[in-house]
């Protein structure tokens, strides 16, 4: 679960940029973490990595002009468009919920480097 995108429609010329960026973030760290300050389970996800000493790299979308942009690209990518959007390795993991199950469950360390 997490927080929607707007329901502002956004054309192909937009989600270029946006689709860019989120392809080359994901590859700039191990852990990329697409949050909103305010979203209780982007802050769930944030505390997994942080309870496990790991580094990650964090896009806040409520503080940046093309964050609409950058979480309708996410849904075109990921299939969905709610936040938190978690990347490990570059590939989407899920989000806060799953994060959460998977670090409860221990599978979440045996995924990390």
């Amino acid at each position: 679960m997490g927080i929607g995108v707007q329901s502002k429609s956004l054309f192909s010329e937009e989600l270029e940029p946006a689709t860019k960026f989120v392809k080359d973030m994901i590859t700039q760290d191990e852990i990329v973490i697409f949050s909103k300050t305010y979203c209780p389970y982007c802050r769930m996800a944030k505390e997994v990595f942080d309870a496990l000493n790991r580094r990650y790299t964090v896009i806040e979308l409520d503080q940046r002009d093309d964050g609409s942009a950058i979480q309708a690209a996410l849904g075109q990518i990921t299939g969905v468009k709610t936040v938190p959007r978690i990347f490990l390795n570059g590939k989407c993991i899920g989000g806060g919920s799953e994060i959460k199950a998977l670090y409860e469950s221990g599978h979440l360390l045996g995924m990390l480097k």
